[in-house]
């Protein structure tokens, strides 16, 4: 009896010892954010250019063969710079011919003069009859009609020829060119675009739902797509009013509230949308963890690094996040990745690269 006893405090012993020397649970690394809430709702973001906001077409005002291009698109050019020359042999033939018409026109005045001179001195001895004078004033008159008129001629011709160099009325930037060298034009016909670099603007393609239920908070953010941290914020100038029939676009241009340096024309530009929203918490679905019909998250403290569950409500959820009504605050640090292999009170350890 006595060894029994002896045996069963032994056991006893053993058990209590083994319990105490139970391992502890292990510590779990985890991923984890701090909880943000979100205040803007985005629209979409859209590819898009700067361009200028003035921009003019030009062309000759007169018809003829192209000669030569003086400039290349992307040139930059003063007011009053050379940017095309027709070939002139048509013009210069014209002020010839006006020319010559006019010099003959001045030899008959001349003698038209001289005959109402003649006239008027034989009318004033009393040996010359007055409808012989009538005549040679009015031969006059006529004449000098016809002087005045080749006269104005000659300044037309000269202008046509000054028409066949076609010369900026402002500066600007040539953007694009259509017509070449050799190619026949007609007076007015669109040779080459000018484009002003004082005022730019953005340039997107709105699908045409979302253009025209815009709301009126809206806040477009321009960015470079080389450099996104190149960016100002825009708003509409204008939008045009049909859309493209192939796209289903439409074009909408922004004002800009600055414009950077590195905003150069033609420089490739993305525009983000958004309006403002209630504030509203958004987790990532590796972040909820269904049990027994409920949806929790696990909140993570820094200090102990131990982490507690706790129940959430989701209002609405996609492929990649889920939108929630409560039960978290913007600053908590819950855990993001490896939720189902934590227990309440569990310590962990935090991944350095989690997200801030």
């Amino acid at each position: 009896m006595k060894r029994l006893t002896v045996l069963l405090a032994a056991g006893l012993l053993l058990a209590a010892c083994s319990r105490e020397e139970a391992p502890p649970e292990p510590v779990r690394p985890v991923l984890s954010m701090q909880v943000k809430a979100q205040d803007q709702e985005t629209l979409g973001r859209f590819a898009g250019t700067i361009q200028a906001r003035y921009e003019s077409n030009l062309g000759f005002r007169v018809p003829g063969r192209i000669a030569r291009r003086a400039v290349d698109v992307g040139a930059e050019v003063e007011k009053g710079a050379l940017l095309a020359v027709l070939d002139p042999t048509d013009q210069q033939n014209q002020l010839r011919a006006a020319q010559g018409d006019l010099a003959r026109v001045q030899a008959q005045y001349i003698n038209a003069q001289a005959n109402a001179r003649r006239q008027q001195e034989l009318f004033n001895r009393g040996v010359g009859a007055q409808a012989q004078l009538d005549v040679a004033q009015t031969d006059l008159k006529t004449t000098r009609a016809t002087l005045e008129q080749a006269q104005s001629s000659v300044n037309q011709a000269r202008d046509q020829l000054n028409y066949a160099e076609l010369r900026t009325d402002h500066a600007g930037i040539v953007t694009a060119w259509n017509a070449e060298a050799g190619q026949v034009v007609t007076a007015g016909q669109q040779v080459v675009t000018l484009a002003r670099p004082d005022v730019k603007e953005a340039v997107i393609d709105l699908p045409a739902g979302l253009a025209e239920r815009l709301p009126a908070d809206v806040v477009f953010i321009v960015a470079g797509q080389l450099d996104p941290n190149v960016n100002t914020t825009a708003i509409v100038r204008e939008i045009e009013p049909q859309a493209q029939s192939a796209t289903r676009t439409r074009r909408a241009r922004l004002t800009l509230a600055e414009t950077p340096p590195a905003f150069r024309l033609g420089t490739a530009i993305s525009v983000t949308l958004s309006s403002a929203i209630a504030p509203r918490i958004e987790l990532p679905l590796s972040a909820l963890q269904e049990v027994d019909g409920a949806t929790r998250i696990w909140l993570l403290d820094t200090q102990s690094q131990t982490v507690q569950p706790r129940d959430v409500t989701v209002l609405s959820r996609d492929s990649d996040s889920a939108l929630l009504k409560g039960g978290v605050k913007p600053g908590e640090r819950i855990v993001i990745a490896g939720v189902n292999s934590l227990k309440p009170g569990q310590k962990v350890k935090i991944d350095k690269d989690s997200p801030r």
